[in-house]
């Protein structure tokens, strides 16, 4: 049986690869079976990834809330859009969890011009610019042309001391990050030049997806017992994790949701956050 892939290519189903990512959620071997066997049934030649996802997705919810959102965090990354500016921020939060200072939001002056730069890193005085590059889709993928400009303002930021933790400081290393994969040649390049990439899959294991679990450093945007309003409302309140809500419930008091609500939500912040 052929699937769609989200850029419309058609390649065999993949029951393992399927299997692997119900692992990922957190659900038992009971039920991960029992939600092959219903999606299975459910299947037709030419069916899409996205249907695929829905279908797994709804099972999931069903069994518990937190299966559904563990399972629902590629999807959640995508929703930190449009422009990207909560992605840079919950990638500086990712940073920060492994020891980094972080400043976020820079305008830093080269040898020859200014730049902007998304984040800002140190540690050990090791200080690195972190460029993002975020796709509001499953179909963008960041390629070679990215890291060949970001290159340039790395090489001029660099050649002048900054003022960004403390005085007189040389920015060393350069870190390009996105939500979604790196081209071959975006890869080949950033390895040859000594820039270093983050993306959900890549390194294979020191990336996004390793980092959200190790810490369980989940982006409210996972979470199913939100609707996508309340969840902006919190993005803007820098309620960015869902780590964040159980720490400081007043949150969800603020963006005026019920007690019962509020039960709710923090039971499946809970589950999530507790599957480490």
């Amino acid at each position: 049986m052929k699937i769609t892939k989200h850029s419309g290519h058609k390649v065999p189903f993949d029951k393992d690869k399927l299997k692997l990512s119900l692992e990922k959620s957190g659900a038992s071997s009971d039920l991960i079976e029992e939600s092959l066997a219903k999606i299975e049934k459910q299947m037709y030649d030419g069916i899409t990834t996205k249907e695929i996802y829905k279908l797994a997705f709804d099972i999931l919810k069903k069994a518990s809330n937190g299966h559904a959102a563990r399972y629902n965090i590629r999807l959640a990354l995508q929703m930190l859009g449009p422009a990207g500016f909560f992605f840079e921020k919950f990638i500086s939060r990712l940073y920060a969890a492994d020891g980094f200072k972080t400043k976020t939001n820079l305008t830093l002056q080269g040898k020859c011009v200014s730049h902007e730069v998304d984040i800002a890193i140190v540690k050990n005085n090791v200080i690195s610019m972190v460029e993002c590059k975020f796709h509001g889709s499953r179909d963008g993928s960041t390629d070679v042309k990215v890291p060949m400009y970001i290159l340039s303002r790395f090489n001029d930021l660099k050649a002048k001391p900054q003022n960004i933790f403390s005085n007189s400081e040389t920015i060393s290393s350069c870190i390009i990050v996105t939500n979604n994969r790196f081209t071959k040649d975006a890869q080949d390049f950033a390895n040859c030049s000594g820039i270093s990439l983050l993306s959900w899959d890549y390194p294979q294991n020191n990336n996004i997806k390793n980092k959200i679990d190790k810490g369980a450093l989940y982006p409210i945007t996972c979470l199913t017992t939100l609707s996508m309003v309340e969840k902006e409302k919190l993005l803007l309140l820098d309620q960015l994790l869902v780590k964040d809500l159980i720490d400081d419930p007043q949150g969800l008091v603020k963006i005026g949701l019920s007690e019962n609500r509020i039960k709710n939500i923090l039971q499946e912040a809970s589950q999530l956050c507790k599957h480490i």
